[in-house]
């Protein structure tokens, strides 16, 4: 198995990409637009991953945040609020900001199982401030990070009472992030002490079983090399500080805050201590290239990975009855239902 996720060209598997991913086995896929279409031929295509990796437990992942990031969307599949409206709900009452978010993540994890999805990218556990990028102020829980914990535990509950396992993201934090690292690399100079408030939340979440780095630099730490490819955020920060010891994919390598080649970006990622690298845009020679410079997972990343996978549970719940707990809830914010 080689330390990568994938992305897929279309909505079926061609011969091409089901001869490579046969022979190079990779970690696991992730899903986008492209990748669906309807609820049958997106069953189907994650079959098919299953069936060639001849094994259950596949890693097929998906970014389902609701909002603005949503893989899967009307008329075929319903919407969902983001982050802000679940914030917008604590600042009014706490308790019911936590029971919307959980039932809304059950119900994103029902409605990601029923096709066979079963990584879902979320929850965004960034602490958003008013300077933030606009990429992760549309997204994120709120601004204080005792809030963003909550309502990031009652997601990742949520999801996984629906049978799918989260990723919590952009460790160590994207929060203090002016630039959007899909076409810009960030470069944040707050102190280490500062930055505790963008750690907490994912302190208090280490015990997920999935988590995404960042491709920001960050001058307390390290100030020649971003999150990613740092050694010293990933194993003082992350695994150490944060205590986090799941297992840990890179955010898209393709995105423009990383420069060089594809196999030189994931080669660098593996070496300063991510598990695995995410490669969405399935590009063929891209995905040989990468597959060729990354050497066998290592026991430690298998580990992680076979036991993110073995935690899962079958999916349980109403997902018409979840919605209409959600947005009844939601309705409480003055203007809405």
């Amino acid at each position: 198995m080689k330390p990568v996720i994938f992305g897929l060209s279309g909505p079926v598997l061609t011969a091409a990409e089901r001869a490579f991913f046969h022979a190079v086995r990779p970690a696991g896929y992730i899903l986008f637009r492209r990748n669906v279409e309807t609820r049958a031929q997106l069953r189907a295509l994650t079959d098919s991953l299953r069936e060639l990796e001849g094994r259950d437990d596949v890693a097929i992942l998906v970014d389902q945040e609701g909002g603005r990031v949503a893989r899967l969307g009307p008329p075929e599949w319903p919407a969902f609020p983001a982050g802000p409206d679940f914030d917008r709900l604590y600042e009014l009452a706490p308790m019911s900001g936590i029971e919307a978010a959980r039932a809304n993540g059950h119900a994103l994890g029902l409605m990601l199982s029923e096709v066979g999805i079963t990584v879902d990218c979320h929850p965004i556990l960034d602490v958003a401030r008013p300077e933030t990028t606009e990429a992760i102020t549309s997204r994120a829980f709120g601004h204080e990070p005792m809030r963003v914990a909550a309502m990031g535990r009652a997601t990742l509950e949520g999801l996984a009472a629906g049978g799918v396992v989260g990723v919590v993201k952009h460790m160590p934090g994207h929060g203090r992030a002016l630039l959007d690292t899909h076409y810009h690399l960030p470069t944040v100079t707050a102190s280490a002490a500062e930055l505790e408030d963008d750690l907490a939340p994912f302190r208090t979440l280490a015990h997920a079983s999935m988590g995404m780095t960042s491709h920001i630099v960050y001058q307390a730490w390290d100030a020649e090399r971003p999150a990613t490819l740092s050694p010293v955020v990933i194993e003082e920060v992350i695994r150490g500080r944060i205590g986090f010891d799941g297992l840990l994919m890179t955010d898209d390598i393709d995105m423009k805050a990383l420069s060089g080649s594809a196999g030189d970006k994931a080669a660098g990622a593996i070496a300063a201590g991510c598990d695995v690298v995410l490669d969405c845009w399935a590009r063929m020679a891209e995905m040989e290239e990468i597959a060729a410079r990354l050497g066998d997972i290592t026991p430690a990343a298998r580990e992680r990975l076979d036991r993110a996978m073995a935690g899962r549970v079958a999916p349980t719940g109403d997902m018409a009855a979840l919605v209409d707990k959600r947005d009844r809830l939601l309705g409480l914010i003055e203007g809405r239902g």
